[in-house]
């Protein structure tokens, strides 16, 4: 009997210490959550919802192992930002003047020529669809979506800061990833549409489709600079919680929130391709038209009735990644300047509204610039991209150096089979920008 007894009280001790165990888990994952579902939201935004919808719709299937590969090729050079901010406590941007004055101007100057076109490229797309949800076409309301958009974060990230960021990306993350797996689930089920008896497919493995793949492996998930944001957030995020995370902890979280990305990108096409490929369906290239359509693919999966419950959740995506890079630029114009060029007179505070300035002005300067194109949307989006993929290699290496070289802890650099990609990724990277070069330049046919 008593024999019984204590089998029984050591059960119950081993169930309250797995639940115990389980508890302090999560409070310390709950801790440590935020910098990568920030990454996948900013991420979701442009490359998803236009770049990934577009390939589907025109090229179906064609470029979906491109998508997959280019996840996995860009994977480590993301990663190491978080790894170097818990594993050293400073960002990458640090790190980089660590490695001599060259790395760091020449991070500068890429951050400074992609900062403007990828600023004006998301704003751009967030006005677009603010339009299509509150139906502002008329030529009056042409520059409101954006000044509204732009204003509101500025205000938002003056004096609500990281906080408020990272809660606002918690939420409209999680309501654009239920209704993106919802409409694949309903999609998946209809199957695809008819196709036309007068289609024809695009060739895909030719040189002619180069700028296109360019421009989509560019911000698929985002672009590569942006890796200093993941690690000037993981320190943004251990000083509001107040928790030091461990580097596990930190790179677990962020693997979480970009794999998530990944996989909405292969949902993204496959809306294109079910709904749109093969069929007699004209791919509209002005703005307000094409937000429209990428609405409309939610709509044909979920029905009518849901159009203004996607586009308040594709508009609330943007707002998000609008957000979210606005506030990933600033904060590393801001440190980057810091770095270089601070006398130390000129308070943080005054730092952050300056670069909040530089980046908001910067964007919508270039929008204004291109409001009387009619292909301004998607050029503006192209641009961006195709810059954003040419700096890749250069990010890539700087960040491999970091994390590779003997002053990072031996225990928190990478494994052998992240080495192993990493190098694949900056030769791979390296040579597709040689080769658009090439071709820009007239000296591949």
């Amino acid at each position: 009997m008593n024999g019984a007894l204590i089998s029984l009280s050591r059960k119950r001790n081993l169930t309250n210490s797995s639940k115990y165990f389980y508890i302090a888990y999560m409070n310390r994952f709950f801790k440590v959550l935020g910098p990568g579902l920030l990454f996948a939201s900013t991420a979701i935004g442009v490359s998803h919802l236009v770049q990934s919808t577009r390939a589907g719709m025109i090229y179906g299937f064609g470029f979906l192992l491109v998508i997959v590969g280019i996840n996995i090729l860009k994977y480590p050079f993301f990663e190491y930002g978080t790894r170097y901010a818990a594993g050293t406590g400073e960002s990458l941007i640090d790190g980089y003047r660590s490695l001599g004055k060259w790395a760091i101007l020449t991070y500068f100057l890429v951050m400074v020529v992609s900062l403007f076109f990828v600023s004006a490229a998301v704003f751009q797309v967030t006005a677009v669809f603010m339009q299509e949800l509150f139906q502002l076409h008329e030529t009056a309301y042409r520059l409101l979506p954006l000044l509204l958009i732009i204003g509101s974060s500025f205000l938002i990230l003056a004096w609500g800061k990281y906080q408020f960021l990272d809660g606002f990306i918690k939420l409209v993350g999680l309501v654009m990833i239920l209704g993106v797996a919802i409409s694949f689930i309903l999609v998946l089920y209809k199957g695809s549409a008819a196709p036309s008896d007068q289609f024809e497919a695009p060739e895909i493995w030719s040189i002619g489709t180069l700028p296109f793949a360019i421009a989509l492996m560019g911000w698929m998930p985002t672009a590569v600079d942006l890796s200093t944001w993941n690690s000037l957030w993981t320190l943004e995020k251990q000083k509001a919680s107040g928790y030091q995370s461990s580097v596990k902890e930190a790179t677990r979280e962020f693997a979480l929130g970009y794999w998530i990305s990944a996989v909405l990108a292969v949902m993204f096409l496959t809306l294109g391709s079910y709904l749109v490929y093969g069929t007699d369906t004209v791919i509209i290239s002005g703005s307000a038209g094409f937000a429209n359509q990428v609405i409309h693919l939610f709509t044909a999966a979920m029905g009518e009735w849901s159009y203004y419950v996607i586009a308040t959740a594709a508009f609330c995506i943007m707002y998000g990644t609008s957000l979210g890079v606005l506030d990933g630029y600033s904060r590393a114009l801001k440190r980057t300047s810091e770095v270089l060029f601070k006398a130390g007179v000129v308070t943080d505070e005054k730092w952050h509204l300056a670069a909040l300035s530089v980046t908001a002005l910067g964007g919508f300067s270039l929008c204004y610039g291109l409001s009387g194109n009619p292909k301004g949307f998607l050029l503006l989006v192209d641009i961006a991209t195709v810059l954003s993929f040419l700096f890749a290699p250069i990010v890539a290496t700087l960040n491999y150096r970091l994390v590779t070289r003997k002053k990072f802890p031996e225990e928190h650099r990478p494994k052998f089979i992240m080495r192993a990609i990493s190098l694949l990724g900056i030769v791979t990277l390296s040579i597709l920008s040689l080769v658009y070069m090439g071709y820009y330049f007239g000296m591949v046919d």
